[in-house]
């Protein structure tokens, strides 16, 4: 079996920048978005990877992609979770179908991948999973309510996940990102917005940072000083202070 890292949303963002630096240092890919056209570019530009569009927050997706990569010859020795994105807005007002597809993929998908990749990890006593969460894992953040949940459950399960494989020989690390110049401010509805634009860090800085975490087996990983601050304040804050706060930050 070819042994290979499996790349959710590679198609833009840090997914894509997850792809290039993954394929710099020698890993085979497997990149996963739902937009085909895209991952045949990036596919056809780093010749180390190959494409599979498929929507993860569809029932079933995440089962179909793993019978893909065996029915192809491969397994997962790298899973970098990294599809996911969020929506801002009341949550009486937000699109409810919409909110669910966001667990659906944020959450549900992660969840079936991590399960999936581990069983053959453990038997070889050898892998890696690096899954993306935010710095909205820390604190409930009102106006994105869903969004930050599901990044407070990533975080949570990295976690758990970073004690259970440890003894097998696997590394876990949660990668929690703050504002960062990707596509996902367009998705989530504040583009454009100057404070996030001012304080963004670029995907390249933010990637790096995250491998040499995993790297280093850190369980969790938070990209930039400024954002370590913000992490640790809202740990020690009391929760209705922390609340407060992020529910009058403007987007």
């Amino acid at each position: 079996m070819k042994r290979v890292a499996l790349v959710t949303g590679a198609s833009a963002g840090l997914g894509l920048e997850f792809a290039r630096q993954l394929s710099e240092r020698g890993h085979p890919l497997v990149l996963v978005a739902r937009r085909k056209g895209r991952l045949d570019e990036l596919a056809a530009e780093l010749g180390n990877a190959r494409a599979v569009a498929i929507d993860l927050s569809k029932d079933g997706a995440a089962a179909e992609l793993m019978a893909d990569i065996e029915n192809a010859g491969e397994e997962v020795e790298l899973l970098v979770n990294n599809a996911g994105f969020g929506l801002i807005g009341p949550f009486t007002e937000l699109d409810g179908k919409r909110q669910r597809e966001m667990i659906d993929l944020n959450v549900g998908a992660l969840t079936d991948l991590c399960h999936a990749a581990t069983g053959r990890m453990i038997k070889r006593k050898s892998g890696s999973i690096l899954n993306v969460a935010s710095t909205a894992a820390f604190q409930p953040g009102p106006r994105m309510a869903v969004y930050f949940a599901t990044k407070a459950y990533v975080l949570s399960l990295s976690e758990a996940l970073h004690e259970e494989l440890k003894p097998h020989g696997i590394k876990v690390s949660c990668l929690c990102p703050g504002p960062t110049r990707t596509e996902f401010g367009e998705v989530a509805g504040f583009a454009g917005n100057g404070v996030f634009d001012h304080i963004a860090m670029r995907a390249r800085d933010v990637v790096e940072i995250g491998l040499k975490g995993l790297d280093r087996n850190r369980a969790v990983v938070v990209a930039g000083w400024m954002n370590r601050v913000v992490a640790a304040s809202t740990r020690f804050a009391p929760r209705p202070v922390a609340r407060k706060i992020a529910g009058s930050i403007k987007y």
